[in-house]
């Protein structure tokens, strides 16, 4: 999403226009979620996907029709016949692509906001926006006959982390890839500097206690706690988990976690809450290096928003993609 406003910004700061091509229906094993997009230019520049590349050619044809008639399409794509791999989705899956010619503001990725989009019938292309919360996750639906899109937008989801160690710059790195916010919160002033963790967004010299009241983690929200001291980790923990944080990380042995747990607890933590930490944090792939143990917790943190275990895809029955 991100890459895409980008892209839309600074093709339209130049004088052109573009065509914007968004994922509006999934069946299978789709290789791109809901709201994914793909923008072309009208001198044929791509940013973005639909579908990881099995089909954005295509679409860029039919986006120079788009750009020229300004007539929306709905286009369809799957595994339907040999032809699967000349403009298909070898993987098995089957898109719905709503493709328009891009007019308006570009919208605040900031705002918690529901767009609401006709991609059938007459009045494809017809656009209102609504923040009430009545629609929490983006869909397909039906009103008065013709068929919606529904596209939550908002902040990206954010990693707030305690420890500005060697460890805290490749969480930031590897969360900046994903399109997260991060921030890396301190009391020590030495360490906590834009040349330790040059990929945080935010760097913050304070108590767990003052962090926590500023940046009041919510659903969007992972924590990682890294300090492995008890005057800054009871607090960032006991605090984080009186938060709706959907993710809350914390580094050390288990010998380490056991002793920490019990802090934690006499601070009035209760055993319930003290279960949603996890700790030793991060999924079990061997990593030894701080890069390989970030990658490992991000994943952690991946697969705890999408309800998973975590484990290896072959061993699994599930969708590959949620």
């Amino acid at each position: 999403m991100n890459e895409a406003l980008a892209a839309i910004r600074r093709w339209r700061d130049g004088g052109q226009a573009v065509a914007v091509a968004t994922v509006v229906a999934t069946r299978r094993s789709a290789p791109r979620p809901l709201g994914s997009k793909l923008v072309v230019s009208e001198t044929g520049e791509l940013a973005g996907s639909v579908s990881g590349g099995c089909v954005e050619s295509d679409v860029a044809v039919h986006a120079r029709d788009v750009l020229e008639t300004g007539q929306p399409k709905l286009l369809s794509y799957g595994i339907a016949d040999e032809t699967a791999w000349e403009v298909g989705l070898p993987c098995g899956g089957e898109i719905d692509v709503f493709l328009e010619r891009f007019e308006g503001e570009l919208p605040d990725p900031e705002m918690s906001q529901v767009v609401f989009t006709v991609v059938e019938g007459d009045r494809a292309g017809e656009r209102w926006v609504s923040q009430d919360g009545e629609i929490t996750r983006t869909q397909l639906l039906e009103r008065d006959g013709e068929q919606v899109f529904a596209e939550v937008l908002g902040p990206p989801p954010r990693l707030l982390v305690f420890g500005a160690v060697d460890l805290a710059e490749e969480l930031c790195r590897a969360a900046k890839g994903l399109g997260w916010r991060t921030v890396v919160s301190d009391a020590r002033a030495r360490f906590a500097t834009a040349e330790r963790v040059p990929s945080a967004d935010e760097l913050v010299v304070a108590w767990p206690e003052e962090t926590l009241e500023r940046f009041a983690p919510d659903e969007r929200t992972a924590v990682v706690v890294l300090t492995h001291e008890d005057r800054w980790d009871v607090p960032a923990l006991a605090g984080a988990l009186a938060t709706d944080a959907f993710y809350i990380g914390a580094l050390g042995s288990r010998r380490t976690q056991d002793r920490r747990r019990e802090r934690v607890l006499e601070t009035g933590v209760s055993e319930e809450q003290l279960d949603r930490l996890c700790g030793p944090a991060g999924l079990d792939l061997g990593a030894g290096t701080p890069a390989e143990t970030a990658l490992s917790i991000l994943a952690e943190i991946l697969a705890v928003r999408a309800g998973r275990e975590g484990g290896r895809l072959r061993a699994s029955s599930e969708r590959i993609h949620a």
